[in-house]
């Protein structure tokens, strides 16, 4: 009976491959994140259906505790989703999600993910993005662009920090610039073409997380004179310089220096004493000569019986 039972299975096992039926493929974990580490969400890919209709279920173990438990909320992230409300979110406690196919040809499991609410933090966008132009005394003008924090506790209650990216192009462009802002919540922005539109946005990222998406996109025109004021300083500064310039020929001119006496001293004559140098230079050989006499120390000078000097 029992042999008979096996081969009624196997022959309705094999009819259902040849009609295209199988177990469910095996499905996907894509990512889990949270917005403000008191909620998150579980997002997953199919796999294949098997030719059967196919149900999907999350379950779970919490670091600590030995039960499975299945998600509680499907509903509220939306399809092949699993929503954890703060009653269901615990921090510095491991997660370890497992996302299971059925249908009627049997069960497959995804591969298990382990998830620590703390390092999956993917905020919204910052708010209240504005731009202004500046015209500060005496300064190159720029553009000042501000922003307000993401709408969360923690980051409120100093619970973790945010640095914070801003984005903008030209309408004449499609690549953007990025600059990185830190954790300050203003940026200026001074190389800009005067008279163009430009685009920008802003996004930020926890101590311990993901980059939020880039927010809502705001617009701003340049005025023509942007660079006008910056123009006009280093002309005053190139006209000034060249008057400098001419002071100081005219006063070198005056004292009826050259420029090489000025750059290259002359070397000053011998100062020996006893050598006379307008000989050297008049006389012939014959005629020079030197008082030795003179030019040695006495110490070295010949005495005579009378304590004369021997010339």
């Amino acid at each position: 009976v029992a042999s008979t039972i096996a081969f009624i299975l196997l022959l309705c096992l094999n009819i259902s491959f040849l009609n295209g039926q199988s177990p469910p493929g095996k499905p996907e974990i894509l990512k889990c994140r949270s917005p403000d580490k008191e909620t998150f969400t579980c997002w997953w890919k199919p796999g294949t259906d098997g030719g059967l209709p196919t149900n999907y279920s999350l379950t779970y173990v919490r670091e600590g505790d030995e039960n499975t438990y299945e998600c509680p909320d499907y509903k509220t992230s939306g399809p092949n989703s699993c929503f954890f409300s703060k009653k269901y979110t615990s921090i510095w406690k491991i997660y370890i999600i497992t996302v299971n196919a059925t249908n009627q040809m049997g069960t497959t499991a995804s591969e298990p993910l382990y998830v620590d609410v703390t390092y999956i933090v993917e905020p919204e966008p910052p708010r209240n993005l504005s731009l202004e132009v500046k015209w500060p005394k005496d300064r190159k003008p720029y553009l000042l662009i501000r922003w307000s924090p993401p709408n969360i506790t923690d980051l409120r209650s100093g619970w973790f920090t945010m640095e914070y990216e801003i984005r903008l192009k030209s309408e004449e462009t499609d690549e953007w610039e990025i600059h990185f802002a830190g954790q300050q919540t203003q940026f200026k922005i001074f190389s800009l073409y005067p008279g163009q539109k430009y685009f920008v946005q802003t996004r930020c990222k926890p101590d311990h997380g993901y980059w939020s998406r880039w927010g809502q996109e705001s617009a701003i025109d340049i005025p023509n004179d942007f660079t006008m004021k910056d123009t006009t300083v280093w002309i005053f500064v190139a006209v000034l310089s060249a008057v400098i310039c001419l002071i100081m020929v005219w006063a070198v001119a005056l004292k009826g220096y050259s420029m090489m006496t000025c750059i290259f001293p002359p070397v000053p004559g011998p100062k020996i004493k006893g050598f006379d140098t307008h000989l050297l230079e008049t006389g012939s050989p014959s005629k020079f000569h030197v008082d030795l006499h003179l030019a040695l120390p006495r110490r070295y000078q010949k005495q005579d019986n009378a304590g004369k000097v021997d010339s």
